[in-house]
C-alpha cells in the first residue's frame, strides 16, 4: 500500500537540485583537498560566509562566519545548547506551549522540566510569560532559556509580529533569561513582509539563533547551524565534542549556494506555496463547516482544529488504511494533552497526493465523530 506522509517536516523531493549538485562536488572535493584529512571544527569556511552573507542579507544585520558553527542538522544545536546551559536534571526551560516535538522529546529526555506559555494569534503571550518568570524567581527557579519558533512556528504557522519579538526580548533580558530563537524555517517565506529574527534585534549575547538548510535542500544532508555572539558561543562550543559535521556535505552545498542560493529558495517557495494553496482548498471544500485551520505565510505546516467529539482512535484507523500519516496534536504539546487538533505537512507529497488526500481526511474526520448524527459520511 502506498503511504501519503503529511506527518515528516520535509521539504519538496522533486525541488532537490541532484544533477546540479553532482556537479559542484567535483568542485568542491578538489578545492577542498588534502584537508578532507583534518577535523572540520566549526565546519566549512566557505558555507560558513555563504550562510554569513545570507543572514545579513535577510535579517538586515552584520553577521560573521566566526560566529556560526555548522551542526549536524538544527537539532544538535538544539540539544548542544541544553547541554551547556543546564546545570542539573529539573532545570526549567521555558517554551511555548506548543511546539516542535522534537525539541520536546530531546529536553525531556535531557531531564529538564518543561513550562508551556499560552499563545494567541501572534505567539507565546508575553503577559504570561512574565508572569511565569516573576513566578519562577520568586521560587528561586529560574529558568535557563526560553526555547522559541517565533517565525512560522511549528505546529501552528504563526509569523510572532516585530512587536512582539520585541517585547519577548525585553522581558527576558529583564529577568537575566537566554533566549533560543529556533528559525529553521526562515526561508519558507510565501507572502508579506518578513520578520526580524530575536538575533537581528538586538545585540545582547544571551540571543542565541538556530537556522537549517533541511527545509530548503533537504535534511537528508544533515546541514544545520548555531549563531551566537561571545560570551556565548565559547560556552556552548565547550561543549561539543563530536569533531564537527562532514566536511564533504558542507563544501558541495557551499559551492552550490554560493552561486544559486536565492534562485534555488524563490523557486522551491513557489511549488510549495502551490502546495500549501492546494491543502486549504482541500480543506475548505471537505470540512469548512466544522473545522478551522491555519493559513500560514511560511513554513511547512498547516495546524487543524476539528470537533472535539471526534474519536481521535477512530479517525487513526480509518486514515492508517489508507495509508496517510499525521502528526498528532498531542504530540506536540508541552504536557502531551489530548487537544482536538493535528498537523499537516505539505511539503513532501506531491501534488497529486494533496489533491486526492485532503478530501480522504476530511471524510474521516466526519466519520470519526461521536455524534451520530455527524457521521453519515463514508470512508
Amino acid at each position: 500500500m502506498k503511504t501519503y506522509d503529511f506527518r515528516s517536516g520535509c521539504t519538496d523531493p522533486a525541488s532537490f537540485p541532484t544533477a546540479n549538485l553532482a556537479g559542484y562536488a567535483v568542485q568542491a572535493i578538489n578545492d577542498v583537498g588534502i584537508d578532507f584529512a583534518r577535523y572540520p571544527e566549526q565546519g566549512h569556511l566557505g558555507l560558513r560566509e555563504v550562510i554569513a552573507e545570507r543572514e545579513s542579507q535577510r535579517e538586515g544585520v552584520k553577521v560573521f562566519p566566526d560566529n556560526i558553527s555548522l551542526m549536524n542538522g538544527s537539532m544538535q544545536a538544539v540539544t548542544l545548547i541544553a547541554e551547556a546551559l543546564m546545570e542539573k536534571p529539573g532545570d526549567i526551560i521555558l517554551t511555548e506551549e506548543l511546539t516542535y516535538s522534537g525539541t520536546l522529546s530531546i529536553y525531556k529526555r535531557l531531564g529538564a522540566q518543561l513550562v508551556g506559555i499560552p499563545m494567541d494569534e501572534h505567539g507565546m503571550r508575553i503577559d504570561a510569560l512574565e508572569n511565569t518568570l516573576n513566578e519562577l524567581h520568586r521560587k528561586g527557579t529560574p529558568p535557563r532559556f526560553i526555547y522559541s519558533l517565533p517565525t512560522y512556528h511549528n505546529p501552528t504557522g504563526i509569523l510572532m509580529p516585530k512587536s512582539r519579538r520585541l517585547e519577548l526580548i525585553d522581558v527576558a533580558l529583564k529577568y537575566n533569561t537566554v533566549v533560543v530563537d529556533d528559525n529553521c524555517y526562515g526561508d519558507v517565506h510565501f507572502d508579506g513582509k518578513k520578520e526580524p529574527s530575536f538575533y537581528a534585534l538586538n545585540e545582547s549575547p544571551n540571543i542565541i539563533y538556530l537556522c537549517s538548510l533541511s527545509k530548503i535542500l533537504g535534511p537528508g544532508l544533515r546541514l544545520g547551524y548555531l549563531l551566537a555572539r561571545p560570551p556565548m558561543f565559547d560556552r556552548i562550543m565547550e561543549r561539543r565534542f563530536d569533531g564537527g559535521n562532514s566536511l564533504l556535505a558542507a563544501s558541495i552545498c557551499a559551492a552550490y549556494l554560493k552561486d544559486n542560493l536565492w534562485d534555488y529558495v524563490t523557486k522551491a517557495n513557489f511549488i510549495l506555496k502551490k502546495k500549501r494553496d492546494a491543502v486549504c482548498a482541500g480543506l475548505e471544500s471537505s470540512v469548512n463547516d466544522i473545522c478551522t485551520w491555519s493559513h500560514p505565510v511560511g513554513g511547512i505546516f498547516i495546524w487543524v482544529k476539528f470537533p472535539s467529539d471526534v474519536d481521535r482512535l477512530k479517525l487513526e484507523a480509518l486514515l492508517n488504511k489508507k495509508g496517510i500519516l499525521y502528526g498528532h496534536g498531542s504530540a506536540y504539546h508541552v504536557k502531551e494533552q489530548d487537544i482536538p487538533y493535528l498537523r499537516l505537512a505539505f511539503g513532501y507529497c506531491s501534488l497529486e497526493d494533496i489533491h486526492k488526500c485532503i478530501p480522504l481526511i476530511g471524510q474521516a474526520i466526519r466519520a470519526s465523530r461521536k455524534t451520530m448524527a455527524q457521521t453519515q459520511v463514508a470512508v
